[in-house]
């Protein structure tokens, strides 16, 4: 099967289970999953299934970038800011929709691995660091959108207060009992309203400093 048939069969199968934005369907169309992926999974690049990066790390499911990117709602001029930047793959997504993406990562050779992606796919609205992405990027906020790809005990406190007002945030929660949940956090002037999402399983966040 050639890869713009891989790229067409597995965009129908996001559109059939629920990513239905005609942008973010699109978006994932025009970033080339296999460049993300390691060789050795080259075979299952364009499946609907997580994939292991290195470093403890998963590529996510592309279903749950995709929902995650919906649930964001993304707008062409919003500044996103991204915690866990992994192989880069959501990233790239992101900024297919946005002026400029921000993105975070704890292991600088994966970091560095995803800033040669985006230099090879001429994607130069994304700047990135390695960091404890608890702290999120002050000196950048505020962002109308932020979205976290590891697993939180709550909103981190840090990150809510660098959400713009009227601003979105995606991440996964952890009940503390082994159970993820998706929410989505919208700032008001009085705080957060949330919305729970379902089921789903992340890395856990991890609030340490870079490797």
């Amino acid at each position: 099967m050639s890869m713009d048939a891989r790229t067409i069969r597995l965009v129908m199968a996001l559109r059939r289970a629920g990513v239905t934005d005609t942008r973010v369907c699109g978006a994932i169309e025009r970033i080339p999953r296999d460049l993300f992926v390691p060789h050795h999974f080259q075979d299952k690049a364009y499946e609907n299934t997580a994939l292991p990066i290195g470093c403890h790390q998963t590529l996510s499911a592309p279903i749950v970038v995709g929902m995650m990117t919906q649930a964001l709602d993304v707008g062409e001029r919003m500044k996103v800011l991204e915690i866990g930047t992994g192989s880069g793959y959501h990233a790239a997504v992101l900024s297919r929709l946005c002026r400029r993406v921000y993105s975070i990562e704890r292991y600088r050779d994966l970091q560095k691995e995803a800033e040669q992606r985006f230099a090879r796919l001429g994607l130069h609205n994304i700047t990135t660091k390695v960091g404890d992405g608890t702290f999120g990027w002050p000196e950048q906020a505020p962002f109308e959108r932020i979205v976290i790809t590891a697993a939180a005990n709550d909103v981190p406190p840090l990150l809510g207060n660098q959400l713009a007002i009227g601003g979105l945030m995606v991440l996964p929660i952890d009940d503390g009992g082994g159970q993820q949940r998706l929410w989505r956090v919208r700032r008001t002037v009085d705080g957060f309203d949330t919305d729970d999402m379902g089921e789903i399983r992340f890395v856990p966040l991890i609030a340490e400093p870079g490797l």
